[in-house]
């Protein structure tokens, strides 16, 4: 299946790019706005505080045009349903005062929890813009609490799917449906989220108004045809700068929720001059998996990838998109046929699609193929009844943690998540405690899990967590068998390791997944997620680098001398910890010569 999406036809009047430059910054000062306005005003926890929301400014085509600062697949997926909406109502029309909700998968959306709203604004009868914000929900209806059920035997088991429905129909709202929604959802604050997120949809197409009101509806056009050509440009410019070639890899999920092993995921990136062809065939394709990613979400981390292998200030519009020929064989567990489960394949084999690109391109352009990723497998879930108010609660356990971030050339790995997640705000332990009943006891950095390397991936997190009331923890878990890959013979991060019930007679490790596991009040999981992976040959870091990283317990002295072949002397807690240079010329002069 190819996306290349129709090419943007050039302005047909003479324009003046500073203005196209002024209104596209406009644009995305109005996503911005939206995106506030939703952390403003929302209820749940994943969407006032974990910055789990993206607005984007698409035309009337439905091509992206601008979009807010966030998390980058999650900001890329807003297109396709906007596009199914469109068709859909193609008779009786959009107008102005509409304000529509999409979820579904299998009409362009990523799962059943990302909820896209928006609204359109006409000129002459015709849409000019369309204001759409996504947000990621804590509940989705279906099996299982939280939005997750990694068991579910198909999409319906998951949860509520909305293809593209009218909650305000040109200004006045849709009591029936909004109520339909709310009865289908477990969250009583679901309400609360939806409405922030109308308001902001809302709020957008009143800017947009403003906008065309300023400009005038055909400025503000050719602005975004500009802005579309110009990252077309840019992008196909940046491609013609690699090397020609061939380039292929595999990344691998461990196994899905069911315990289906060893998931493959098979990229064949083609450059031939400024042509980029992404073609995924030869990925995973049987039928009876619990982990599949939708087209639309696959074509997202195709998207954030490779934005991140290039020039930043190439602008993320459908320029973008439009330059890369998107080959992704239907049935696959990319693009699988409708009905499938893809509720824990939006992370696995979602993010692997990411991890396939960097390793092709690791070949020829090392120092840019960093893989924007994380080995999750999907959020600790915990749900329960709050004893103080007697209402359900769920926990996705978006918490302050550092983990899968790997190291670049010239830069170790940073101390949070990694760039796909960057811009997710990690709640703090202090604002859970106060919403949730649950206490968190450890937060560190877990010595010995960040890749060696000459640059040296991040540490993962030891995580406690323990619940104060009754409560029953859901989780999918991956990054065992494959954790974060080095680059540049850079080593492997740590693996992801969880215990339930830790130090009890119950303690259970998780090798799969857990399924609604009960915690009695008072009972904790521990959760060391593990570390990104190195890069460079880690018998080229600098050994006064490894020295500290042993002094802030980044890195062991055993693994000092056995990872990076330094010899350290003495010891931190006697504060007479100090290199041997000479020990260390020796050792690191026969690991090379015995590698």
């Amino acid at each position: 299946m190819s996306a290349a999406a129709p090419r943007a036809p050039a302005p047909s009047v003479v324009f003046d790019p500073v203005t196209a430059e002024v209104i596209r910054g406009a644009l995305e000062t109005v996503a911005f706005e939206m995106a506030t306005h939703v952390s403003l005003t929302a209820t749940t926890p994943i969407l006032n505080q974990s910055n789990e929301r993206n607005a984007t400014i698409l035309d009337g085509r439905g091509r992206l045009a601008a979009l807010s600062v966030g998390i980058p697949q999650f900001m890329l997926s807003s297109t396709l349903p906007v596009r199914f909406a469109l068709d859909f109502f193609d008779q009786e029309g959009l107008h102005d005062g509409d304000v529509l909700v999409a979820n579904d998968p299998y009409h362009g959306g990523g799962h059943l929890p990302d909820y896209n709203v928006f609204s359109p604004v006409l000129v002459d009868g015709r849409i000019a813009l369309i204001a759409s914000i996504q947000c990621h929900h804590a509940d989705t209806g279906g099996g299982m609490p939280g939005g997750y059920n990694a068991e579910a035997i198909d999409v319906w088991a998951e949860g509520v799917r909305f293809p593209a429905v009218k909650v305000v129909d040109q200004g006045v709202e849709r009591r029936d449906v909004l109520y339909m929604m709310k009865v289908n959802n477990r969250t009583p604050t679901f309400m609360g989220d939806l409405r922030a997120q109308i308001g902001a949809a809302q709020l957008g197409a009143k800017r947009l108004r403003e906008l065309i009101a300023h400009y005038g509806v055909a400025s503000v056009l050719h602005a975004v045809d500009h802005a579309i050509a110009y990252a077309a440009r840019r992008f196909r410019e940046e491609v013609a700068s690699w090397p020609d070639g061939v380039y292929e890899a595999d990344a691998f999920v461990d196994h899905d929720p069911v315990g289906n092993k060893d998931i493959r995921v098979h990229v064949r990136v083609t450059v031939q001059g400024d042509h980029l062809r992404v073609d995924f065939t030869g990925s995973d394709e049987r039928q009876d998996l619990k982990a599949y990613s939708s087209f639309g979400n696959t074509r997202g981390y195709v998207v954030a990838q490779l934005a991140t292998m290039m020039d930043p200030s190439i602008p993320k519009n459908e320029g973008f998109f439009d330059s890369i020929e998107l080959i992704v064989p239907k049935g696959c567990c990319l693009n699988p046929s409708e009905g499938k489960t893809v509720a824990a394949g939006t992370h696995h084999p979602g993010v692997e699609v990411g991890e396939a690109i960097a390793k092709a391109m690791a070949v020829v352009l090392p120092e840019r193929s960093c893989p924007q990723i994380y080995k999750l497998g999907m959020p600790t879930v915990i749900f329960g009844t709050h004893p103080e108010t007697g209402q359900i609660f769920v926990d996705h356990s978006v918490d302050c943690l550092a983990a899968y971030c790997n190291a670049v050339k010239g830069q170790d790995g940073w101390g949070s998540m990694p760039a796909s997640f960057g811009n997710l705000i990690r709640a703090t332990a202090e604002i859970n405690e106060s919403i949730f009943p649950v206490r968190h006891e450890c937060c560190d950095y877990a010595t010995d899990t960040g890749g060696a390397g000459q640059w040296r991936g991040c540490p993962g997190s030891r995580v406690v967590k323990r619940v104060t009331a009754p409560a029953a923890v859901s989780t999918y878990m991956v990054g065992m068998k494959y954790p974060m890959s080095g680059v540049a013979g850079g080593r492997d991060g740590s693996p992801n390791r969880l215990i339930v019930r830790v130090g009890t007679e119950h303690a259970a490790h998780v090798a799969c997944m857990a399924n609604g596991v009960p915690h009695a009040a008072g009972e904790a999981f521990e959760y060391v997620y593990g570390g990104g992976g190195g890069w460079g040959d880690p018998l080229d870091r600098d050994p006064q680098c490894v020295l500290e990283d042993v002094l802030d317990e980044y890195v062991s002295a055993e693994a000092a001398e056995r990872e990076y072949g330094v010899v350290l002397r003495g010891s931190a807690a006697s504060g007479d910890l100090r290199l041997d240079r000479e020990a260390t010329e020796a050792l690191r002069t026969a690991n090379r010569r015995n590698p």
